[in-house]
């Protein structure tokens, strides 16, 4: 049984992450928000371009987006932090329970350290974004 652990006294103990696994369907729902939060940037900065505000509106819209992206980035790793964590204490059923919020700590900055400014040519909104305002600064 996943999460199951056995002690060497022979007592068997369980490691429930019906709690964990309810907070991360949250934190996946809060996806949504961030999504909602580029398409309203995203939006703006493109009204703002066609009407030809002032460029610094548009600045804004564009350290917006990148905000978004890096909050995007941000709530992935954590995501993927967790997860990670929960299948391999799965797997390894250990005997003793370990300090998961210091594993999924480790794993967290593992993945933020490897962030760049690259990071934002994947994020499908963000790329977009910067191609859309290219287009109509043309026109």
């Amino acid at each position: 049984m996943p999460g199951r652990s056995t002690s060497s006294s022979g007592s068997t103990g369980f490691i429930s992450f019906s709690g964990v696994e309810s907070a991360l369907s949250s934190l996946k729902n809060f996806q949504s928000c961030i999504s909602s939060g580029m398409d309203t940037a995203y939006s703006v900065a493109l009204g703002l371009v066609e009407t030809q505000t002032e460029v610094s509106s548009e600045y804004s819209m564009d350290k917006a987006m990148v905000e978004f992206a890096m909050m995007d980035r941000e709530l992935n790793h954590y995501l993927k932090a967790v997860q990670s964590t929960i299948n391999h204490v799965k797997e390894e059923r250990p005997e003793k329970i370990p300090d998961l919020k210091l594993l999924v700590e480790k794993k967290f900055l593992a993945l933020q350290n490897k962030n760049s400014d690259a990071d934002f040519q994947t994020n499908e909104k963000f790329t977009q974004f910067k191609q859309q305002l290219k287009e109509l600064k043309k026109q």
